[in-house]
């Protein structure tokens, strides 16, 4: 498995005993959360693993939050997520950061509002779930940097630069062209950099995702993709070249549990093993302390919220160009589950990661870029 520069963990000899915790010490003595187990030569059950890790989801679909939702959040074995709001208008924009504040306030025992990697460690100490809040489109933000502005001190903290089309900022993935930043976009790049919020490519056209990449001073991320060496020809893909240059500027891509986006024929060809493929394959192209895991839907699930081919397959047909492949039911089944990731993490060990390598992809790896963008 192929290491990057940023390793926090070196590989040790077979038969080793040095406990994990003691070499991240060693290795990243800045740290204030030290994984407590082993390497999986003497591993624990996997799911005691998973209990014990630190699991950040990429993105999370937060529209309709209710009780329902609160039910299968804490059954997830979250330790945090990137939640996703409402991005039509600043208006908008600022009324859902202000009713996840509220829903926080409300709920001091179990949740915890997200503006640093240490929200994170604290929610895990504390049996409680960070919520970093972010846009998947820059429409919002209009033309002025005082309204980006606004939207940082209300608790923004990541901001996809386009969705599908095209902005202010640049083309997105099914725009016709592929003219990349706009001569703004990279001015909001700047900004974004200098405040602190993680630039997000992930719905981004091919230049604009390698724009984003070149100009943004921090790495960028790509927080709910795939790879396009296993999916050919998917607008909302990213290519090998692209996934090596955010990670060697430090960035993390989350790959998408969208059963669509990861494959052409879900049920039969497109399986978790194939979910597990991408992340393996971004592994070996960008590092082991680039990769984490994004849902793109809600926490509960698609099927358990509600999703039906009336209401959700149909719509997408018209809403998305033939490009993006649309199928139903969109979902792989043991990606459903709120503790998604459990299921993930297994594959991962069945494949032969170790105990450091599914900590890293769970949630450490999120947590480390955390820590290098935002800012204290």
């Amino acid at each position: 498995m192929k290491y990057s520069r940023r390793d926090f963990v070196k590989t040790i000899p077979f038969g080793a005993l040095i406990p994990t915790s003691l070499m991240w010490t060693v290795a990243e003595s800045a740290d204030s959360y030290k994984p407590s187990f082993q390497s999986n030569i003497e591993l624990k059950n996997i799911d005691q693993v998973y209990e014990d890790a630190i699991v950040i989801d990429g993105i999370v679909i937060t529209r309709n939050w209710n009780e329902g939702s609160d039910k299968a959040l804490a059954s997830s074995g979250y330790t945090g997520f990137n939640a996703s709001l409402d991005s039509g208008s600043l208006q908008r924009a600022l009324k859902s950061l202000s009713e996840w504040h509220k829903r926080i306030m409300k709920n001091p025992d179990r949740f915890i509002c997200a503006t640093s990697a240490e929200d994170f460690i604290r929610a895990k100490k504390e049996n409680k779930v960070a919520v970093m809040m972010g846009f998947q489109n820059t429409t919002m933000i209009e033309k002025s940097f005082d309204n980006l502005d606004i939207l940082y001190q209300a608790g923004t903290r990541w901001i996809q630069l386009t969705y599908n089309q095209r902005n202010l900022v640049g083309d997105g993935c099914t725009e016709r062209t592929n003219a990349g930043l706009s001569d703004y976009g990279i001015e909001l790049v700047e900004r974004m950099n200098e405040l602190g919020i993680i630039i997000d490519l992930s719905h981004c056209g091919q230049q604009t995702t390698d724009d984003g990449i070149k100009f943004s001073k921090t790495g960028a991320s790509i927080n709910h993709s795939m790879c396009e060496a296993l999916h050919r020809n998917h607008p909302r893909a990213k290519t090998d070249q692209q996934i090596r240059a955010m990670a060697d500027k430090g960035g993390v891509i989350g790959i998408i549990c969208l059963g669509y986006m990861i494959g052409p024929n879900l049920g039969t060809e497109t399986t978790l093993d194939t979910y597990i493929d991408h992340i393996v394959h971004a592994v070996k192209v960008g590092g082991i302390d680039h990769v984490g895991l994004a849902a793109d839907y809600a926490i509960q699930g698609l099927e358990a919220q509600g999703a039906t081919r009336e209401n959700w397959y149909v719509p997408r047909l018209t809403r998305f160009k033939p490009s993006y492949k649309v199928q139903w039911p969109p979902w792989i089944p043991e990606l459903e589950p709120p503790d998604r990731y459990r299921n993930v993490a297994r594959k991962l060990d069945q494949r032969g990661f170790s105990t450091g390598e599914i900590e890293k992809i769970l949630g450490l790896n999120w947590l480390r870029y955390f820590r290098e963008v935002l800012k204290p």
